[in-house]
């Protein structure tokens, strides 16, 4: 895995079989962590008859793929969704007023197989609603362009990004909850540089953080300095 320092992070999959795909094999891939198109009820949702009667059934937390992701996003959309919220993804009134008056016992009961079914007044279609919440709350936001173009060029490691003045940065996945960009990927540790600010927010960069500045004349050190040059909010002055 690598951070590209300007959109985010980049995954090389480097198996030959992968690299094999053509663009619309790529796209699929791209579906499927998107959850483009994806229908709840073949990931476990669904209504089963039993006797007399339909019960609904859904996924658990410690699900696979999928199914999990499912119910890690209606946990969390649920855990903290206000009234506005479930209004906007059109449930009535009276379901959301159940959902309310009943949410400890839904969040308790993901401790065994979840809420689905165990509140009545919440019917089947109500719970495939937040059930697509959750989905869009579990989507990957990636770029779709790079991930299916099969003659896009890959930056080099340690190379610096023309629109940050930073490098690109090779990091394990395993260290990634640990990787701060924002040290590690700095390239010009010494010197300062004399520019004149247009317009920049605040912004931090290694240990220290940058007040907001505008049509100011200011030293700063190289790699700030560069960083606000590169994204066109200030000129060097001699």
């Amino acid at each position: 895995m690598s951070f590209s320092w300007h959109l985010g992070y980049h995954l090389h999959v480097e198996s030959r079989e992968v690299q094999a795909r053509v663009s619309m094999a790529r796209k699929e891939i791209v579906d499927y962590i998107m959850g483009i198109g994806l229908e709840t009820s073949f990931h476990g949702l669904d209504e089963r008859r039993e006797m007399k009667s339909r019960v609904l059934v859904g996924p658990s937390l410690d699900d696979s793929g999928w199914k999990g992701r499912i119910a890690q996003g209606t946990y969390e959309f649920l855990l903290t969704a206000t009234q506005e919220e479930l209004e906007k993804i059109r449930l009535k009134k009276k379901v959301i007023d159940t959902l309310t008056q009943h949410k400890e016992t839904i969040l308790e009961s993901w401790k065994e197989k979840g809420p689905w079914g165990v509140i009545k007044g919440v019917d089947a279609a109500s719970w495939r609603k937040i059930a697509q919440r959750g989905v869009d709350m579990q989507s990957a936001k990636i770029d779709t362009v790079v991930t299916t173009d099969t003659h896009r060029l890959i930056r080099l490691t340690n190379t610096l990004h023309g629109k940050t003045g930073l490098k690109k940065m090779e990091v394990p996945i395993t260290d990634i909850e640990r990787f701060d960009p924002f040290k590690s990927a700095i390239a010009f540790k010494e010197g300062t540089v004399t520019v004149l600010v247009s317009d920049a927010p605040e912004f931090r960069l290694g240990d220290q953080t940058y007040k907001p500045r505008k049509n100011q004349q200011v030293e700063l050190p190289t790699a700030a300095a560069l960083l606000l040059v590169c994204k066109g909010r200030a000129e060097v002055k001699e």
